[in-house]
């Protein structure tokens, strides 16, 4: 599912992508598009259309964008390689560590002396 919808994603990003660069550039910008003749709209049909276009491709844009987010948030991967890592017994600061015998037991304790 998660696939699915990331290729969706970004066949609508490069194509958001183009139909931004088809419009015609008031200010001088990036628009390509623009020249007046031998279009099947005239120039103001196409502006409405590629307007409408660019905003149902940034609707569609919003819309994958949060449900990949619910997918991401929802998974159950780890996040890092210590959250896969067995979790290991915490020791007491300053206690001795002791070193484990051939079947798995920790080593006894040496004999302390008597305390009073």
């Amino acid at each position: 599912m998660e696939a699915v919808l990331l290729a969706i994603h970004l066949i609508v990003t490069l194509a958001l992508i183009g139909v931004i660069l088809l419009q015609r550039s008031e200010g001088g910008a990036l628009g390509i598009g623009g020249s007046g003749g031998g279009n099947l709209f005239s120039a103001r049909g196409a502006a409405n259309a590629l307007t409408r276009a660019t905003a149902a491709l940034a609707t569609v844009f919003f819309i994958t964008s949060i449900a990949l987010t619910i997918l991401s948030v929802r998974s159950n991967k780890p996040k890092s390689v210590f959250d896969a890592a067995p979790a290991q017994t915490q020791q007491q600061p300053g206690a001795p560590v002791l070193p484990k015998l051939p079947g798995g037991k920790a080593t006894p304790e040496l004999p302390t002396a008597p305390t009073k």
